[in-house]
């Protein structure tokens, strides 16, 4: 719990520092090390600046030692004033013309000696402006522990000029202790008598220090008093005795002339979170609520002060919920038609009841319909009586563009209307036929859905948006085109665009489909169109067939990955050789080259012997890094095998060749 008050000087954006940019006080005494301004000005013009001698003198030009020690600056000012007139004649009168003021110019220090339970004693050289506060800022403020707030006292010259307590300045701002120092003066902070704790229901809980015939009712006041929801009638007090601790309990009217004790903690507790006449309605009524619970109210009572019954009102039952002695709940059934007829005996309420009168839309559930397919907003609708098709439609906004309005289709639950229906069938289905004016026959308009149906418009089934490919590069018309018919295959669409320009180059055909790169030989398509790669097409596909690319990529562990033109007498070895050959890291059987179609061939090995790829322009020679060591997936039984048929293989080959030698 904080001890009122210490929040004071423990917080660091608070500060007590005077304010030098002010006025001198009126009342301020002049001392050893203060500089005085003396301005002479009109007829004659002079400035001093001097400063008061530790004897308490100051010394103009070549007049005597002025005393000014202990003088206020207006006294100050007379005496010099009346000293300078002997240099200047006339000095401050109307008819000499020459004038003299006196101000107070950088002002002394003094020492200030702060001993008793303050937080860090000891003596602090302060402005000569300081104040009480000031001094106790700078010491941190009296002990939380131990020192006193209220007993606060100021030694000057060996005697009390004043007794300081600082709840007046932290409860009503009053600074009239709070006097200015002077050198030499002694703060001295008493240990404190009697504190209290306050905790609980009050809007301030803390430890308040307490004096001689300060009442509880006081320190409530130096909470704040109660909060909103405190419980008033009593306070809560544990409170130390000799031997042992005990409680007691402050009467209210007791809390102005309890006194109290110290270590006594009080604890305000909050009232109870419960109604003494509360009565509520809820349901189907005009004004459901909270009521008050009235002598001798009834059933009826209630629900004419919540206005009446609403049309919906379900009479067969109302429940109401009520509370035993032992606070169990109970429910008790109400025939409300009956009641509110007078056909049966009114109920009279207690505290805590509860009456739910339900309404029709309670008791059913929420009534739906649903209808989805070729409407422009498909979803489910609030049921209303007598909702038919077409004005189910109208709320959808109407069909598509697409929609077969001779085909409508509605599901409906079946309930106990079951005598026609086989034992496997759980839905009934009705179908009908709108026109494009949401007319129905005669028969059908009589139709009204029910709750719960389910209604399907279908789509022509010949109708469907238009669905785009893509063909670019070397082709006569390149550009969109709509995809005809679901039969429509590349060469289809070759056919269309007009036709291969003379300078497209086959080989480097890219065919994408949903952002992927899919491997197709055109050359073989065109030649047999009947050819497994002769792809149907599909929305978004895009073709692109370029120029014939004259460079190869060389890239991955090799000592200069770089871009080469394409000569036709090259092999891979030699753009490997122009590339700088392998690195350490490469893995040189597994070299790989993507050709510009996206077909992806890999380098053979046979007895030892590579055979890479054929050289084809707009390729990627790619040569991968070797596999680190500690990422083998073989096991050290699986090498002991792989070891052993190697060995067994070189034999073979070994024995092969002694045959031909």
């Amino acid at each position: 719990m904080p001890i009122f008050g210490a929040s004071l000087f423990s917080n660091p954006s608070l500060t007590f520092e005077p304010n030098l940019r002010i006025p001198t006080p009126r009342n301020y005494q002049i001392g050893p090390e203060d500089e005085l301004i003396v301005d002479v000005y009109g007829n004659a013009q002079q400035n001093y600046r001097v400063k008061v001698s530790p004897e308490g003198a100051i010394r103009l030009e070549n007049l005597s030692p002025i005393y000014v020690n202990g003088l206020t600056v207006e006294q100050a000012e007379q005496r010099i004033i009346s000293r300078l007139q002997q240099l200047y004649a006339g000095l401050n009168t109307r008819s000499g013309g020459v004038y003299a003021t006196v101000t107070l110019g950088s002002i002394r220090s003094i020492k200030v000696t702060l001993i008793g339970q303050v937080l860090r004693p000891g003596t602090y050289t302060l402005s000569s402006l300081a104040t009480v506060f000031n001094a106790l800022y700078a010491a941190g403020g009296p002990h939380p522990g131990r020192g006193s707030f209220r007993d606060i006292r100021v030694y000057r010259n060996n005697q009390l000029i004043r007794t300081l307590d600082m709840y007046d300045f932290l409860l009503r701002a009053d600074q009239k202790d709070n006097i200015r120092l002077q050198d030499q003066d002694v703060l001295f902070v008493n240990h404190y008598q009697t504190r209290i704790e306050l905790a609980g229901e009050v809007k301030q809980p803390a430890v308040y220090e307490v004096q001689k015939g300060e009442p509880l009712k006081q320190v409530l006041a130096f909470a704040g008093g109660f909060t909103d929801k405190a419980y008033t009638s009593s306070i809560t007090l544990r409170r130390q005795t000799p031997r042992e601790l005990e409680v007691l309990t402050v009467a209210a009217a007791e809390i102005a002339g309890f006194m109290p004790q110290k270590g006594d903690r009080y604890t305000v507790g909050a009232i109870l979170d419960r109604y003494e006449n509360r009565v509520t309605i809820q349901g189907a009524v005009f004004r459901p609520g909270i009521f008050a619970l009235e002598k001798n109210r009834t059933l009826s009572q209630l629900i004419k002060s919540a206005e009446g019954l609403r049309e919906d009102a379900f009479l067969n039952r109302a429940t109401l919920r009520r509370l035993r002695d032992n606070l169990d709940p109970e429910l008790v059934a109400v025939d409300l038609g009956r009641l509110m007829r007078g056909q049966a005996p009114d109920i009279s309420l207690q505290r805590e009841d509860v009456l739910t009168i339900a309404s029709y839309g309670d008791l059913r559930g929420q009534r739906k319909v649903h209808i989805e397919g070729a409407v422009n907003r498909p979803g489910t609708y609030d049921f209303v009586d007598s909702l038919s098709i077409a004005n189910l439609i109208v709320l959808a906004g109407g069909f598509t563009d697409g929609a077969l309005a001779s085909r409508i289709e509605i599901a409906r639950r079946v309930r106990s209307d079951t005598a026609d229906l086989p034992r496997s069938q759980n839905v009934r289905l009705f179908q009908f036929e709108l026109n494009d004016q949401l007319r129905l026959t005669e028969a059908e308009a009589r139709f009204s859905l029910q709750p719960f149906d389910q209604v399907y418009v279908r789509t022509s089934p010949r109708y469907e948006p238009q669905k785009r490919v893509i063909i670019s590069g070397e082709v006569r018309y390149p550009g969109s085109y709509p995809i005809r018919d679901k039969l429509e295959r590349i060469t289809d669409l070759i056919a269309r665009a007009g036709g291969l320009r003379p300078e497209a180059y086959l080989k480097a055909t890219r065919f994408m489909r949903r952002g992927e790169l899919i491997s197709v030989d055109i050359k073989e398509i065109l030649a047999r169109p009947s050819d497994t790669g002769n792809l149907l097409l599909l929305p978004n596909d895009s073709i692109h067939i370029p120029r014939q690319v004259e460079l190869v990529r060389v890239k991955g562990e090799v000592l200069n990955a770089s871009v080469v033109d394409y000569n036709p007498v090259k092999t891979v070895k030699s753009y490997l050789n122009e590339a700088g050959g392998f690195t350490t890291k490469a893995m040189r059987r597994k070299l790989y080259v993507v050709y510009a179609n996206g077909k992806v061939q890999r380098t053979k090995s046979f007895l030892g012997l590579r055979f890479y790829p054929d050289a084809e322009p707009g390729m990627e020679v790619i040569a991968p890094a070797r596999v680190p060591r500690g990422d083998s997936k073989l096991t050290p039984a699986e090498r002991v095998a792989v070891a052993t048929g190697l060995t067994s293989l070189a034999a073979v080959v070994l024995t092969v060749v002694r045959l031909f030698q």
